[in-house]
């Protein structure tokens, strides 16, 4: 996977601003909102642009407590389908495969700690999920790819 210097300029603006018009970046970049456009199509085809998204505050729609859900499983081979019940409950967000103490860890979105429980509880009776364990977020600090991009781009 090849990615010269104006494709990794391009992504760094679309990680900046998905919805930031070509022609926009095009005059930034000194090239035509044409190439812009065949950049980020070949970048889709590669793979290497998976979706556009745009940023939600989550607590102003009353989303806004953030926990964090160990999940002990019975063995390693149940995962998938373990996965696969988890993404019928709409409150996970998000779920990784893990090393070490957890075999699965997940970020819950709910409206309150007693939403949360409930998440939880949910979470518990998947079968082949042996316990949980649980982290309340006090503040998202971070949440951002801009660094990575940096680095990326800077290589």
């Amino acid at each position: 996977m090849i990615l010269d210097k104006l494709d990794k300029k391009i992504l760094q603006f679309l990680v900046n601003d998905s919805r930031q018009a070509f022609t926009e970046i095009a005059k930034d970049l000194a090239v035509s909102p044409g190439t812009i456009h065949v950049r980020v199509k070949k970048m889709e085809r590669m793979g290497v642009i998976k979706s556009t998204s745009i940023s939600i505050d989550y607590a102003k729609l009353g989303y806004g407590f953030i926990a964090y859900v160990g999940l002990f499983t019975s063995r390693s081979l149940a995962s998938p389908e373990i996965i696969v019940k988890l993404r019928e409950i709409p409150e996970i967000t998000v779920a990784h495969l893990a090393t070490g103490k957890y075999g699965i860890f997940c970020k819950i979105r709910c409206k309150d700690a007693s939403h949360a429980k409930d998440v939880i509880f949910k979470i518990n009776d998947v079968e082949g999920v042996e316990n949980t364990e649980s982290m309340i977020s006090l503040e998202e600090s971070i949440n951002s790819n801009a660094g990575l991009m940096k680095l990326f781009i800077n290589e």
